[in-house]
């Protein structure tokens, strides 16, 4: 049994990566025996990781239908950023305050200073190509940030809802940060929360945060209709505004 599940874990965590940096494009069919064969794995486990990511809102999953890849439509997108904002502002304000009182819950910020500093210092001495591969370094700066607030956060309520939004906020991350322009002005964004919460500014932490998700919405709905878009075609244009 705990074979099985390890296994149900390896093929939940390898689907959730290719879908989250779009490897396995909105749309995208999952057939259960295919993957069970690309990932050397029988049906079970694949069944209950789709099963899992449907959970997630990662795959829209019907039984008895082939499982696929959840959609990404501008109103989708619309609407997570319209919950995030009511959440994450407020979110950091808290740690702001937690911080102002316990400077102990600051030392993850005050790390993530330090990894910015070096990140951007060594991403603009990188030529055009080089800087398209160096994306990955900042998502895990920005993935440190946002579970480090989620950690901090003293509302277990709060805490659980944004982390049940992680992973359609990590899949959109891949397509906002479209070019260096805007991966070096969410640096900015991110560099503002970091001295807001690591001094103690809950007014403005909240208002950085708010800042920088409604930059971030804005960069992905011209992002998402543009021809450049790595998954141009793949867009639902919806009536939710």
């Amino acid at each position: 049994m705990a074979r099985a599940t390890g296994k149900s874990e390896a093929v939940y965590e390898r689907l959730k990566g290719d879908i989250e940096s779009l490897r396995l494009r909105p749309g995208a069919k999952l057939s259960e025996v295919r993957l069970g064969e690309e990932l050397g794995a029988s049906r079970t486990p694949v069944r209950e990781a789709i099963r899992r990511l449907a959970g997630e809102g990662l795959v829209d999953f019907v039984p008895g239908e082939v499982a696929r890849v959840a959609a990404i439509s501008l109103g989708g997108v619309r609407a997570l950023f319209e919950i995030r904002t009511l959440l994450e502002p407020r979110a950091a304000a808290l740690v702001a305050a937690s911080g102002a009182a316990d400077e102990r819950v600051l030392t993850p910020f005050h790390e993530l200073v330090e990894r910015l500093e070096e990140f951007e210092e060594s991403f603009r001495a990188l030529d055009a190509a080089q800087q398209a591969r160096g994306y990955r370094d900042f998502y895990e700066i920005a993935e440190g940030f946002d579970q480090a607030v989620i950690a901090a956060c003293r509302n277990p309520y709060l805490a659980r809802t944004i982390r049940d939004l992680r992973s359609q906020t990590v899949r959109l991350r891949h397509v906002s940060h479209s070019g260096p322009r805007r991966m070096l002005t969410s640096l900015e964004e991110h560099r503002a929360l970091l001295k807001a919460i690591t001094h103690g500014d809950t007014e403005a932490a909240e208002a950085a945060c708010r800042h920088h998700l409604a930059q971030t919405l804005q960069a992905l709905i011209e992002s998402l209709t543009s021809e450049d878009s790595p998954i141009a075609g793949d867009v639902q244009v919806d009536a939710v505004r």
